[in-house]
């Protein structure tokens, strides 16, 4: 875990001071607004080198950012007063970048589960999808399975550190291939046959099927699928839920309307660039 020298310094002349607290407090005084996301992960947020209304600049010719979680950021800035500055973080690397105050914020479809919440502190949820799914080489035999049970004895992947990963062992018999770290990878894995199935939630499949029309989707009956949250939140520093900055990006992320949300998704999922 990484630690300032500041942050050192006040522990040892203050030991009864959160160097969490004062980082978030310090935070919410800037006059920026600094997101964390992988800008790969479509259709919440990818790369792309054209830019567009909702996208933003990373900088140092890197491109934008584009897609349902700059929608919400700039919503959440904008009610901060702040400009928004987006990051992109490998998704390992996101929590080190709010332990170390790289960023304000991890904003990029991340689930709130026990592990995280060890070292985050999260807001409500600001997406939920409609469950989780398969993706599958269309016209394969595993399009018409029915049941997370019937991937038993298939080779089924998901992407590395998530609980799209994680939930693979709930099938039984399965062949549980090693993750890979981006979506993309995923993809690739599939369509060369490294893999029968990608497990997904249904925003993440349908931007990836729109974009590889040689994939297909599937859904599952009724009780049939995976046990799973499908819920995603905004992660900000631990033990920071009582400062000033979470408590006013939990108001401003309050105030954006469950119709604005499928809104945004709605247009995230239509304008995911192809190979994403």
């Amino acid at each position: 875990m990484k630690k300032s020298l500041v942050c050192v310094g006040a522990a040892m002349l203050m030991a009864l001071t959160g160097c969490g607290e004062s980082g978030s407090e310090e935070a919410s005084n800037k006059n920026t607004f600094t997101v964390g996301m992988e800008c790969g992960y479509a259709p919440f947020n990818w790369q792309t080198a054209n830019e567009t209304e909702t996208s933003v600049d990373l900088g140092s010719g890197m491109g934008y950012c584009d897609g349902y979680d700059i929608m919400m950021a700039q919503d959440i800035a904008d009610e901060l007063g702040k400009d928004l500055v987006v990051k992109k973080v490998a998704w390992d690397g996101l929590q080190p970048a709010i332990e170390s105050g790289e960023i304000d914020a991890i904003i990029a479809g991340m689930t709130a589960n026990e592990e995280r919440e060890e070292g985050l502190d999260f807001t409500t949820p600001y997406y939920e999808s409609e469950g989780m799914v398969m993706i599958v080489r269309k016209g394969s035999e595993e399009e018409g399975l029915t049941s997370i049970q019937d991937f038993s004895g298939k080779k089924v992947i998901g992407q590395k550190n998530t609980n799209y990963d994680d939930v693979i062992d709930q099938i039984e018999g399965v062949d549980h291939v090693t993750p890979r770290a981006t979506y993309p990878e995923l993809v690739v894995a599939l369509q060369h046959k490294d893999a029968d199935a990608i497990t997904a939630e249904m925003p993440v499949a349908e931007g990836i099927v729109a974009s590889n029309p040689d994939l297909a989707i599937v859904q599952f009956e009724d009780g049939k699928g995976f046990d799973v949250d499908t819920t995603v939140s905004i992660g900000m520093k631990n033990d920071s839920r009582d400062s000033e900055l979470f408590k006013s990006v939990q108001s401003a992320l309050d105030k954006i309307s469950q119709d604005k949300r499928n809104e945004y998704m709605t247009t995230a999922v239509q304008t995911a660039p192809a190979g994403e």
